[in-house]
C-alpha cells in the first residue's frame, strides 16, 4: 500500500504539479488511512471498503477532527482511487457517497446595540482620514452593505437626498437600500473632502492619493477602528451582521431583512432569529393566551 502511494504522491509532483503545501495536506490525510487499514488488517488498497471507510471516519470524529477535516480527508481518498483505478490497480472506489458528519453551525459574532453606539458616537478627527473612516463604519452598519460592495461603490450610486443607495451585490444583482440620517451625515461630511484628493474615477471611498480604496485597505481602517474605540477585533462582516440582527429585533419582519441583505435563500436570514431568542420568547410570553403570566399580585 505504501508503494502504491509513493507512486501516487510523485504522480501528483510530476504531472498533476501541486504545491508542496498541498502535497502535505494530501500526505498528512492518507497517512490516517494508511494507520487504519495497518489496524483491521487490510494488506492491499483493494480491501478497502466502504464500511471500512465510514468507520474510519466516525474515528476521526469521535477523535475531534472537525467536519472540513473530514470532508478534505474523504477527497484525498477518491483522489488516491481516482489514480489507482486509472492505473489498473483497483477497480472501485470506497468513499463514493460518503459524506463527513455536517459541522456545528455557528452563529456569526456581532456587536450589541450599546457596543455599535459606542463604536459610532466615538469621536471623529477632523481630517481626511477621520471623516472617512467614520462614513464607512456609519454606512456598514446603516445599510448592511458587504466589503466588496462598498469597495465597488461610486458616487452616481449614491442619492443622499432621498436617503438611498443603490449597490450591486453577489451575481451582480443590484439592490437599492435606505442610508440612515447618521450614515448621510457623515457622508455629507466626507465628500466634500474626497474632492481635494482628486480622485481618479467615481470610487466614494479613496486613499489621500485620490485612488479606490481596496478590501484590504478598508479591512485595516475597520479593525483599527474597533481596537481603538472598542479594543476588540472588528471587521466589516461583524458590522452587516450587527445590522441584520438589530433590524430584525426590531421590526420581526424576516422578509424585509432578507431583502436588504441581498440573500437569495431565506434560510440564510433565519440564522439572524437565533441570536435574539430571549427577545422572541418574552413577546411570545406576553403575547400567547396560555403563556400570559399571572399579575404579582394575584395569588
Amino acid at each position: 500500500m505504501q508503494t502504491d502511494l509513493d507512486a501516487y504522491f510523485q504522480y501528483l509532483r510530476s504531472e498533476r504539479q501541486v504545491s508542496p503545501h498541498t502535497l502535505d495536506g494530501y500526505r498528512r490525510d492518507l497517512l490516517k488511512v494508511v494507520d487504519y487499514c495497518a489496524k483491521q488488517p487490510l494488506q492491499q488498497w483493494s480491501e478497502l471498503t466502504t464500511h471500512h471507510v465510514r468507520q474510519l471516519i466516525a474515528d476521526q470524529h469521535r477523535k475531534g477532527l472537525s467536519s472540513r477535516s473530514l470532508a478534505r480527508l474523504l477527497s484525498s481518498l477518491r483522489g488516491l482511487y481516482r489514480y489507482l483505478n486509472q492505473e489498473g490497480r483497483c477497480a472501485h472506489d470506497p468513499a463514493a457517497g460518503i459524506s463527513p458528519p455536517k459541522g456545528e453551525k455557528r452563529l456569526p459574532r456581532l456587536l450589541d446595540t450599546d457596543r455599535a453606539m459606542q463604536l459610532l458616537d466615538g469621536g471623529v478627527e477632523d481630517d481626511f482620514i477621520g471623516h472617512r473612516d467614520q462614513a464607512m463604519l456609519e454606512l456598514f452598519y446603516s445599510s448592511g452593505l458587504r466589503l466588496a460592495e462598498l469597495v465597488g461603490l461610486n458616487l452616481d450610486q449614491l442619492d443622499l437626498p432621498a436617503g438611498l443607495v443603490q449597490v450591486h451585490g453577489k451575481g451582480n444583482k443590484a439592490r437599492v437600500l435606505p442610508v440612515g440620517r447618521k450614515a448621510r451625515e457623515a457622508l455629507q461630511a466626507w465628500l466634500p473632502l474626497r474632492a481635494l484628493s482628486n480622485p481618479v474615477d467615481g470610487a466614494v471611498f479613496v486613499s489621500q492619493k485620490g485612488r479606490r480604496l481596496g478590501a484590504r485597505a478598508i479591512q485595516v481602517r475597520v479593525r483599527q477602528a474597533g481596537v481603538r474605540e472598542l479594543g476588540q477585533h472588528l471587521h466589516p462582516h461583524m458590522l452587516r451582521h450587527s445590522f441584520a440582527s438589530h433590524l430584525l429585533e426590531s421590526s420581526q419582519d424576516l422578509r424585509s431583512v432578507q431583502d436588504l441583505l441581498g440573500h437569495a435563500d431565506i434560510g440564510t436570514t433565519q440564522i439572524y432569529t437565533h441570536l435574539d431568542f430571549q427577545h422572541l420568547a418574552k413577546v411570545y410570553d406576553q403575547a400567547h393566551p396560555r403563556a400570559k403570566r399571572k399579575q404579582d399580585h394575584e395569588t
